[in-house]
């Protein structure tokens, strides 16, 4: 009797949102080689300030009572809009110089999630996964197929070449150049994602990315494969990843932390740590940001640094860039 009494509290306690806790917000624009002095003037301080007003907009929601779903979707919007990060304008390009986007989006309430491939012409690849979420009947969709959904639902179109920035051709045409540059560039990951909890005591997790640059047109990394690097389930923790795609899913990278939460009894902290220890074991660099079902807000990387902002109903916003922040 005490066993089954123990296991329907633990089942119970899966399903239940702990709704006292307040709710809690992070994101991160992606990690990688990213140091100190490695910046043009003024540049640093301008990706704070993106950093900071995509919090605000998640934070906004969040604090008159928003959906965590709504609050992700709002955060990862803003991150795609900016030039400064690897996801919607300023998308890193394929070997063919062209862009072509990923992105996912999951409810940890009710555990619906929708991913996207080889978007081209979506403005918004994060709004167009909502969309998908909503309506289905599909999970994922890729390439044309994606961009022809979100023509139907009347989500706007703009020609590739708005995704395209000067700095993102001059860091393909160094990458195919070859030399020290080159590597550098490829430990650029620069993903975005949020990852939130709502007063309800609710989880979600939303990320959107350009992938690597000088990808094979077609390459699909970790952020639009549920359970890689994106994922939410009320009860253990949602999730957001960057870094080494391959290996990120090789590695279930986001759905190995809930599991490591839900199932293995380890924080969110402990969890993460143990799944980028994992990573790095298997060559690969990156970050993911996490909350968990009590609205704790934890980081893990093994780059130099990565682009990272959390707030929570009890804290202030913090944003930071370098690991030893």
């Amino acid at each position: 009797m005490g066993r089954l009494l123990g296991a329907l509290l633990a089942a119970w306690l899966m399903v239940t949102p702990a709704a006292a806790a307040g709710w809690a917000l992070a994101l991160h624009g992606g990690a990688g080689t990213l140091e100190r002095g490695g910046y043009a003037p003024g540049e640093e301080a301008a990706i704070r300030e993106a950093l900071a007003d995509a919090l605000e907009k998640g934070r906004a929601i969040l604090a008159s009572g928003g959906t965590a779903v709504d609050a992700v979707e709002a955060v990862v919007v803003a991150l795609e809009a900016s030039p400064h990060f690897n996801a919607g304008v300023g998308a890193a390009l394929t070997s063919a110089g062209t862009a072509e986007l990923d992105a996912a989006i999951m409810d940890g309430a009710t555990r619906r999630a929708a991913a996207v491939t080889g978007v081209m012409t979506t403005e918004s690849p994060i709004r167009l996964a909502r969309r998908l979420m909503e309506t289905g009947p599909h999970v994922f969709l890729a390439g044309p197929a994606a961009d022809g959904f979100a023509r139907a639902h009347g989500l706007a179109q703009v020609p590739n070449s708005h995704f395209i920035t000067p700095a993102r051709r001059r860091m393909l045409e160094e990458l195919q150049k070859g030399g020290a540059a080159a590597f550098d560039i490829r430990l650029r990951f620069g993903t975005v994602g949020a990852v939130a909890r709502d007063r309800a005591g609710n989880l979600a997790a939303a990320t959107s990315t350009g992938g690597l640059t000088g990808k094979a047109p077609g390459r699909i990394g970790d952020t639009p494969v549920i359970g890689a690097g994106t994922v939410a389930e009320n009860g253990a923790c949602a999730v957001s990843a960057t870094g080494s795609g391959e290996i990120f899913i090789r590695a279930r990278a986001a759905g190995q932390i809930c599991d490591r939460i839900r199932f293995g009894g380890q924080t969110a902290q402990a969890a993460a740590d143990a799944v980028i220890a994992d990573i790095g074991a298997l060559g690969g660099d990156g970050g993911v940001i996490v909350v968990d079902a009590l609205g704790q807000v934890s980081f893990a990387l093994n780059a130099p640094g990565m682009y990272r902002a959390a707030v929570t109903e009890g804290t202030a916003p913090v944003v930071k860039i370098f690991a030893d922040e």
